[in-house]
């Protein structure tokens, strides 16, 4: 069990985000591929991806021992949903900081004199990590990565919802039960180590994931002791599969959305992927905010969006069939 402790002011300053990067997300679906039991939601995922990845794997692999601390990905490479900005940050990264990540791993022994080169930032045993990440990447992720995404836009919609109706207790609350359980003011979380972790005004960040295991993680930054930890929490399991999640981008791909939809209806659409209020939509196409506003309803009976309130403004989110629609076209 882990304890998270908050004062007012980390209640204040809790906020939430909409990924915990695709490097993360990657990593992920390594430890996913090993673990058969990861339930019904992720089965159609495995089965086309199964026996894809290979040996090329290995790097990630070896930071992801079955046992002890794992690799933080996130902390490394960033919250970036792009993965070559990942790879960037991961050959930028500083020694110090490739160290404290890596020093408390359990390697295994054929993998310490690689590990222990690339603690040393070694720009030739980065370059495997990268060139793993890609090609995993490629694979388990990049084939879904636009309809996750608008998946994760949409929970985080939900949780800033929720936040407007009840505040971040109300959030706190509800969050990943049972995982999770809101004891005020502590945030209990189910997790295979005992810590109190105690947030001194730093406020929390929590970010949903999709192919993450089913345990809630604490992410810190480990040279930026200021800054916020961020709780990663799984959004998936068998009773909330979308079975169209896992189908190609290319499967549902429009070859001119623009002659289905219109123009400046394709353009809100594609607006809407990040997410999107009715302000900024029109100031983007040069459009008035009656416009605006009329076309997110279009799209809104067709289920190709969602829009929630927050506060006085309207914020609309393109949903997974949205993403679908959009697929391979120029507007993503």
């Amino acid at each position: 069990m882990k304890r998270i402790h908050f004062t007012a002011e980390d209640l204040a300053r809790t906020r939430v985000a909409t990924t915990i990067g695709v490097a993360a997300e990657t990593f992920d679906t390594v430890r996913l591929l090993r673990n058969r039991g990861s339930g019904a939601a992720f089965r159609r995922w495995h089965v086309a991806v199964r026996g894809r990845v290979g040996e090329q794997a290995g790097p990630l692999a070896a930071l992801m021992p079955h046992h002890g601390p794992l690799f933080d990905a996130m902390s490394l490479m960033g919250d970036t949903a792009d993965v070559d900005e990942a790879v960037d940050n991961l050959m930028a990264a500083p020694r110090a900081l490739l160290r404290v990540e890596l020093e408390n791993i359990d390697f295994r022994p054929t993998d310490r004199s690689w590990a222990g080169a690339l603690m040393d930032g070694d720009r030739e045993a980065r370059l495997q990590v990268a060139t793993a990440l890609r090609a995993c990447h490629s694979v388990t992720v990049a084939p879904y990565w636009s309809r996750v995404r608008s998946h994760l836009s949409e929970v985080r919609a939900g949780y800033v919802g929720t936040m407007a109706d009840g505040g971040v207790e109300r959030l706190l609350t509800t969050l990943c039960e049972p995982l999770v359980r809101w004891r005020p003011p502590v945030l209990e979380v189910v997790h295979a180590s005992e810590a109190d972790i105690h947030l001194q005004g730093r406020g929390l960040v929590i970010a949903p994931t999709v192919f993450s295991t089913r345990q809630v993680e604490l992410l810190y930054p480990p040279l930026d002791p200021d800054r916020a930890p961020i709780l990663a929490v799984p959004t998936l399991d068998g009773a909330s599969l979308d079975t169209a999640l896992w189908e190609g981008d290319g499967e549902l791909a429009a070859p001119s959305l623009e002659d289905l939809l219109g123009r400046t209806r394709a353009a809100v659409l594609s607006a809407a992927v990040e997410g999107c209020g009715t302000s900024e939509l029109a100031r983007r196409l040069n459009i008035s905010p009656a416009t605006a506003s009329h076309h997110a309803a279009a799209l809104r009976n067709a289920r190709l969006v969602t829009s929630r309130r927050e506060g006085k403004a309207v914020l609309h989110t393109a949903t997974s069939l949205g993403i679908a629609l959009l697929g391979h076209s120029a507007l993503v």
